[in-house]
C-alpha cells in the first residue's frame, strides 16, 4: 500500500513538513509526481473546477502548467488538526503573451491514514503584476531555496 509520511494525526512539525513537501512537489511542475501525493480517488475543487482521481489531476496540472509559465509557488501553514491541514499560498507565473500574475489563495486538505491527500479545496485569486514586481526568482523546476523568504516574511 502506498504511504507518504508523515502520517496523521499530525503534529505541528508534521504539518509544516507536509506543507513544504507539497510546495516542493508543485514547484517541479511535474503532473505525475504531484499526482502521486494524492489518493487514487482524490477529489478536488480548484476555483470552479471539480476534479476526481489521479488521471484527472494529471490532466488538470498539464493544462495548468501549459498556461501558467515559469510557475513558482510558496505555501505556508495556516492551521492543522489530526488529519486536516489548511494553507495559504501565492504563486507567480506569466501567460503566453508575457503578462505576469501573482495568484493568491487558500487550500483545505484532508489526508487518508496513509498520508496521501484525499481532498483538496482551493480558492484562488489572480492579480496582474509588472515583471519588475516579481518576488519569486529562484531557479525553475527546483525547490524554493532554504534562505528564500516565505509569505509572512514577504508580507504577502
Amino acid at each position: 500500500m502506498e504511504s507518504r509520511p508523515p502520517l496523521p494525526p499530525f503534529t505541528r512539525d508534521d504539518a509544516v513538513a507536509k506543507v513544504r513537501a507539497a510546495e516542493d512537489g508543485w514547484n517541479t511542475r511535474d503532473p505525475e509526481r504531484v499526482a502521486s501525493a494524492y489518493t487514487p480517488d482524490s477529489r478536488w475543487r480548484n476555483r470552479s473546477e471539480f476534479i476526481e482521481g489521479r488521471p484527472e489531476i494529471i490532466a488538470f496540472l498539464t493544462r495548468k502548467w501549459a498556461k501558467e509559465l515559469d510557475y513558482r509557488l510558496i505555501k505556508e501553514l495556516w492551521t492543522f488538526e489530526a488529519d486536516r491541514i489548511a494553507v495559504r499560498f501565492a504563486y507567480e507565473w506569466h501567460d503566453l503573451d508575457g503578462a505576469w500574475f501573482r495568484s493568491y489563495g487558500n487550500e483545505n486538505w484532508l489526508f487518508a491514514a496513509n498520508g496521501l491527500m484525499a481532498r483538496r479545496h482551493a480558492s484562488i485569486n489572480d492579480l496582474a503584476i509588472a515583471e519588475s514586481d516579481r518576488l519569486f526568482r529562484w531557479d525553475l523546476g527546483g525547490p524554493r531555496p532554504a534562505d528564500h523568504p516565505g509569505l509572512s516574511d514577504l508580507d504577502l
